[in-house]
């Protein structure tokens, strides 16, 4: 039987989502549920949310419009003359949701197909049940028929066994328990490798901007994989390998030499991800400056020869700078036109966010 306090969650929950759903452009915008994560669940800030309810009692005041008075005349004490008071006011309320329903939610919004890891790329994990029969074990796990079937042979074969009075006694050495059999099964696993340029001309809200997509990248491709892990990559005129604070916050004033990234993203799939067993996903993301043609017809040979052939897609975001020019991705457009493995986008703002998640996810690569 259900329970009216079930029913009542379960009506809150869909409330919460609908208001979720409702401003999840403004949600993604600001980026406050970043600040507010925990290891699986977000805490999302909602307005105070109260249902109307009827008071029973007779009304002394007066109906609406009834009463004494000349139109236009204030209401008493409602002219906003009155001093501070001392009681609280509304505050929001902080709704936890967990990171898989955020997923369900952006993926609905955003109509993205759910993910099919490419060939055989995947690792082993364990899983089992309780099939496999034991001489130890917990007594919660012991296994009734097996332990008398045990004791019945002892006693038959030791002549005990008297079939008048077929009483059967299992000793200790009869016992058996349920055992949990363990079995390598595939499992779907798939590596994030985020590169970004760090130049003078990325500034705060540029970093902002990619923090703030990056997560939500990260929401959906974990509930696509079982296993997911991420690797972050900065570079100006050369490249590093960094932790996720690092990424978000390092800002150098050097040249730029989009190559370096790549060069070091392919030694990481090398080293660490190969493609065999791995679906690859790199994210790179500029304002479009390189420091020369030269190094972008490089940085095109690197793709289409090395990067490409081992993984899911290649994804470009470019992020408007009053500093930068653009140019990498018109390159990029058209050393690549037609090829569906590079997905490129621009994000002018913070709006341009959920198109250029839409732009990357959308062909459920």
């Amino acid at each position: 039987m259900t329970r009216k306090i079930d029913t009542d969650h379960s009506r809150f929950r869909d409330i919460v989502r609908g208001k979720i759903k409702q401003d999840l452009k403004k949600y993604v915008s600001t980026g406050e549920m970043i600040g507010r994560q925990g290891k699986r669940l977000v805490s999302i800030p909602l307005p105070q949310i109260e249902l109307p309810r009827f008071r029973f009692g007779k009304n002394q005041g007066g109906g609406v419009g009834q009463g004494e008075g000349q139109t236009g005349q204030p209401v008493p004490g409602q002219d906003g003359d009155g001093e501070a008071g001392e009681s609280e006011g509304k505050h929001s309320l902080e709704v936890d949701v967990t990171l898989e329903e955020l997923a369900r939610i952006i993926g609905e919004e955003l109509e993205l197909p759910n993910i099919e890891p490419r060939g055989k790329r995947a690792i082993r994990t364990r899983s089992g049940q309780f099939t496999g029969i034991s001489r130890s074990g917990p007594q919660s796990l012991r296994h009734f028929k097996r332990t008398f079937k045990e004791a019945l042979k002892r006693q038959i074969a030791s002549g005990t066994y008297d079939p008048d009075d077929p009483i059967v006694i299992p000793l200790k050495e009869d016992h058996r328990y349920r055992f949990l059999s363990t079995r390598e099964e595939p499992q779907a696993s798939a590596v994030v490798i985020y590169m970004m340029d760090v130049s003078g001309s990325m500034g705060r809200e540029q970093k902002e901007i990619v923090r703030i997509e990056a997560f939500w990248i990260d929401t959906w491709l974990r509930s696509q994989y079982e296993n997911l892990e991420v690797v972050y990559v900065v570079h100006d005129a050369a490249a590093h390998v960094v932790d996720q604070h690092t990424f978000f916050h390092l800002r150098e004033s050097g040249g730029t030499k989009i190559s370096s990234a790549y060069e070091l993203c392919l030694r990481v799939i090398a080293e660490k991800y190969p493609s065999a067993e791995w679906n690859i996903y790199p994210f790179h993301f500029s304002d479009g400056d390189n420091w020369s043609s030269r190094d972008t017809e490089r940085c095109v040979e690197l793709l289409r020869a090395s990067i490409l052939p081992q993984v899911n897609q290649f994804a470009y975001g470019q992020v408007k700078s009053a500093y930068g020019s653009g140019q990498f991705k018109r390159d990029l457009d058209q050393a690549f036109r037609g090829d569906e493995k590079v997905v490129t986008s621009d994000i002018q703002d913070r709006d341009g966010i959920l198109p250029s998640i839409k732009t990357f996810l959308g062909k459920g690569r």
